[in-house]
């Protein structure tokens, strides 16, 4: 699972013109905390564990970002609106 996710990730964001270093590694954080709950759909997460493990300063950019990898279909983003409530995320499987 982790090294055909991980593949098949490198492989969409090498032909996805839209995505940039930040789209990246924003990916990469949620991935690991998927690698870290053994894989299983959806991670819960704050907006402020997620920006600093991706080096995210802004929040403008943070919102951009996780709502871009929703739109273009790399993950099915669940934002809690509360901030005492975490967000959740599933990672789509990517082909």
């Amino acid at each position: 699972m982790y090294i055909a996710q991980l593949t098949n990730f490198f492989s969409a964001a090498e032909q996805d013109s839209r995505l940039r270093t930040s789209h990246i590694g924003l990916y990469m954080v949620l991935f690991e905390l998927l690698n870290t709950n053994q894989f299983k759909n959806p991670i819960a997460f704050t907006r402020r564990e997620i920006m600093r493990a991706s080096k995210i300063s802004s929040i403008s950019t943070y919102h951009r970002i996780i709502k871009d990898l929703n739109r273009f279909g790399y993950i099915k983003y669940i934002p809690s609106f509360h901030p005492a409530k975490a967000s959740s995320a599933y990672l789509l499987n990517l082909k």
